[in-house]
C-alpha cells in the first residue's frame, strides 16, 4: 500500500490511491501520469473510498519540483514548500 510522509512534521497519509497529476495552468485537472511522484505533478495518496473513520480521505501535495532520491519502492522528493518520502 502506498505510503506519503512529509519529513518535516511526519504528516502524510497511505491508502490504495497513489497518483502523481498534472494540472492546467489555470489550476483544473489535466491528467494522471503515473503513480510515482513525478516532477511537475502534484501527488496524491489516499483511498479508492471515502474512509468511514476518518476525518480525511487523501493526501495531494503541491507541485513536486525535484526528485532527492530513488531506491526501488522508495522516493524523496521535494515540492515547492516541503520535503516528502514515498513508499510504493
Amino acid at each position: 500500500m502506498p505510503k506519503l510522509k512529509r519529513i518535516s512534521d511526519g504528516e502524510g497519509f497511505s491508502g490504495a490511491r497513489s497518483e502523481a497529476i498534472m494540472f492546467n495552468e489555470d489550476g483544473s485537472f489535466k491528467e494522471v501520469v503515473s503513480e510515482r511522484p513525478t516532477v511537475g505533478c502534484s501527488m496524491l495518496v489516499g483511498t479508492v473510498t471515502a474512509s468511514s473513520y476518518s476525518y480525511r480521505d487523501y493526501w495531494l501535495t503541491t507541485e513536486v519540483t525535484e526528485i532527492i532520491e530513488e531506491e526501488g519502492n522508495y522516493i524523496k522528493f521535494k515540492t515547492k514548500n516541503s520535503t516528502y518520502e514515498w513508499w510504493g
